[in-house]
């Protein structure tokens, strides 16, 4: 996730540290920039858990304050390492060394450890980022995390990922994002499981309607994302529907003139990222427009856009190239053409 600050700065947060997409070595890196992403500091550890530490989302809030969320996870377990195990010493299997590193990390903690480590956090700073908290419930997930509005409150629309109800909605903060309330469900759209609902994000429109977007993994629209509104600041949602944008997960973004962007991956030929405008508050969107379409397969996405001088652009995304085993982050500068 990509965030400008009020002085300029320019932060970019992600899930660092990897060895594959999930593995039990993810970490919360950060880079700043202060010339418009020409230049970025060295990568910094923010947060690296016993466990998976997963996505990463930043947040300025209107104090100045920095947010910066992620989730634990322990899918690397069942995705990869049981059959490692299993293979262990066959033709099939991992080199001793891959397994005896992946287990020195997660024998870390035992299973009941394990277990209690599995939440979504956050941590904060009010020095610019120089020192931070320790890491707190944040309640729900998305991976770019909560946003500003205009009454000064914080609101974070996401997924309670590990509570048995697995709870789709909004909480809010009022207290600069020292702590979270659930505000809200977001309603399910008839005929869907809304345990395939993932990966939200919100703005708030000029008029003071916020929207949310949906990674929606149902059959009726599947892999297209989803859009719902609240006009009363959050407290009572309209019934998600398709806007028609195959792509996901989005990251919405107010310009300075009023408009809104989305923009989100385009996981099929040509591969890439797109964007999309709307120009009376999320009501309708724009064609696509192609910010990067030079992908060699679908492993790429979660782009996150911030808005420069001069109407400039600069949008952040990780990809994995042909040329590196792991993925890379990237970033494209560029403007819409009125």
């Amino acid at each position: 996730t990509l965030t400008r600050r009020a002085d300029g700065q320019l932060w970019v947060v992600w899930s660092g540290g990897r060895e594959q997409h999930v593995c039990p070595f993810g970490r919360v890196d950060a880079m700043r920039s202060d010339d418009d992403g020409k230049n970025w500091t060295w990568p910094r550890t923010l947060l690296d858990g016993a466990i998976d530490d997963r996505d990463a989302g930043i947040l300025e809030t209107a104090d100045g304050t920095l947010l910066v969320t992620t989730f634990t996870s322990l899918a690397y377990v069942d995705y990869h390492l049981k059959k490692a195990i299993r293979e262990k010493g066959t033709k099939q299997g991992w080199p001793d060394d891959r397994l005896d590193r992946w287990l020195a990390a997660h024998d870390r903690l035992n299973e009941n450890q394990r277990q209690q480590e599995l939440g979504q956090w956050m941590i904060r700073s009010t020095d610019g980022g120089v020192t931070w908290s320790e890491r707190y419930s944040s309640i729900v997930n998305s991976p770019h995390g909560p946003i500003q509005l205009a009454d000064g409150r914080q609101l974070y629309a996401g997924v309670k990922i590990w509570d048995p109800d697995r709870g789709v909605g909004v909480c809010q903060s009022e207290d600069d994002g020292a702590s979270w309330t659930w505000l809200a469900a977001i309603p399910t759209r008839p005929g869907d499981d809304p345990k395939r609902y993932h990966e939200l994000h919100a703005v708030e429109a000029v008029d003071g309607t916020i929207i949310v977007q949906i990674r929606n993994h149902n059959s009726a629209n599947d892999r297209e994302t989803l859009q719902c509104e609240s006009k009363d600041g959050g407290k009572t949602w309209s019934v998600p529907r398709s806007i028609g944008v195959w792509g996901l997960p989005s990251h919405l973004l107010r310009l300075t003139d009023g408009r809104l962007l989305m923009s989100y991956g385009y996981r099929r030929k040509p591969f890439g990222i797109q964007a999309r405008i709307s120009s009376d508050s999320g009501k309708s969107w724009s064609g696509p427009l192609t910010v990067a379409a030079d992908g060699s397969n679908g492993d790429l996405g979660y782009p996150s856009t911030a808005e420069l001088n001069g109407g400039k652009l600069l949008t952040v995304w990780y990809e994995r190239l042909d040329s590196s085993p792991r993925a890379v982050l990237r970033q494209a500068e560029w403007s819409i053409q009125s």
